[in-house]
């Protein structure tokens, strides 16, 4: 049994026993003061549920597990950080409070990935087409062009889709219907521009943020389509992708991106379902963030996130005492909303520290859920992008 004394009047909690002082200061647990350790309250927790101890106040009365967890039930997050905490401590790996980052310098542990950029030049056109506000499509019917557009630089569908010899016209969704407006010659027969930005506006929830995202890649050379199929935003293809067929194979994409704009907030179910489906079907999640990219003031006494993670290596588990953080955790339930605000500023906070994110998801039966977040680098671009994989720590 570990005894853990409670301070009723400073609400501390702490292990004095040598022995136990021993056993947790070797399994990193808390924070030595003068012989004795002191524990945050996930750390409390865990060892009543897990470690078999007991708390006592000075009085020598017991406490159950839910009376310490009441002490702490009003804390913002209390349960999921809780069960984010155990599940990474039952995978026999060490975490510590985010509280503990240092106050100056970088762990030097995470980066960026960096993607290539090429600028999108498209020949001189002069074309126009049919505008459909209720389907938000576009129809050109000059043979030449529409097929141009398409096989040069894979923009809107020409024919049918994996079939372009089965019809003579070409169909162009919005996103491409305004691009190709602004930078493309194309004019409508039927609407002016800002008529069709407020047809999209009406229609698509974020318009604004969601084109932003698209004429970002589009004017890297990348080709960007719809991601529906795929239960996302859009997908793409990097520079160069064609959609003529090269012998019997159709060209699939890698990558699908999902626009989280900051001033929308999205339940967590939702949005770990629709990464969930971008690795089913082998593809990257890139998560984009549009608006400029953040310059906030960190404060290490206040971090956004909850814990800073040690991982495996190859003769054994990572720990403070030898080796420097790998990851911020940021803890939560599947049934809590996150605000791209939000979201934005706890992964600057990682940039800031050069630490990958883990986000770890509690569910409703508390088996957790972890998605390592890395940013993205697109030469050029003032958004911010990351990659987003579901690891099995």
């Amino acid at each position: 049994m570990i005894r853990l004394e409670l301070n009723r009047k400073s609400g501390e909690i702490c292990v004095k026993e040598a022995e136990d002082v021993s056993s947790l200061s070797n399994g990193f647990y808390g924070r030595m003061r003068k012989g004795i350790i002191y524990l945050e309250p996930e750390e409390v927790l865990y060892i009543m549920d897990i470690r078999n101890g007991k708390c006592f106040d000075e009085s020598g009365n017991t406490f159950s597990f839910n009376d310490v967890a009441e002490f702490y039930a009003k804390n913002p997050k209390a349960l999921a950080r809780y069960l984010t905490y155990k599940d990474w401590r039952d995978k026999g790996l060490i975490l510590r409070n985010a509280t503990e980052v240092k106050s100056d310098g970088s762990y030097g542990r995470g980066g960026a990935k960096r993607y290539k950029s090429e600028k999108l030049k498209l020949d001189s056109y002069s074309f126009t087409g049919l505008f459909f506000p209720d389907d938000l499509l576009t129809i050109v019917d000059d043979e030449l062009v529409g097929k141009d557009l398409y096989e040069k630089y894979w923009i809107g569908q020409f024919g049918t889709y994996k079939a372009a010899h089965r019809g003579k016209i070409a169909k162009l969704d919005v996103y491409e219907t305004i691009y190709l407006a602004k930078h493309g010659g194309l004019s409508l027969r039927n609407a002016k521009l800002d008529s069709v930005i407020a047809a999209a506006d009406e229609r698509i929830k974020y318009f604004e943020d969601m084109y932003a995202v698209y004429e970002d890649w589009r004017k890297r050379g990348y080709v960007i389509k719809t991601g529906f199929k795929f239960g996302t935003h859009f997908r793409i293809y990097f520079p160069g992708a064609s959609p003529i067929r090269e012998g019997d194979e159709w060209m699939h994409s890698r990558h699908v991106i999902h626009v989280f704009p900051r001033k929308s907030k999205l339940i967590i179910s939702e949005w770990a379902r629709a990464i969930r489906v971008a690795h089913s079907v082998k593809k990257t999640f890139i998560l984009a963030i549009p608006g400029k990219k953040l310059d906030i003031k960190v404060n290490p006494k206040h971090p956004r996130l909850d814990f800073l993670l040690y991982h495996r290596k190859k003769d054994g588990i990572e720990n403070p005492k030898e080796n420097s953080p790998k990851y911020f955790m940021l803890s939560l339930t599947e049934d809590e909303y996150i605000g791209g605000e939000e979201l934005a500023k706890a992964l600057f906070e990682c940039k800031h520290f050069e630490l990958d994110m883990l986000m770890a998801i509690s569910d409703r039966e508390s088996s957790v859920t972890y998605y390592a977040i890395k940013r993205l680098d697109l030469p050029g671009s003032e958004y911010e992008y990351f990659e987003i994989e579901w690891v099995q720590p």
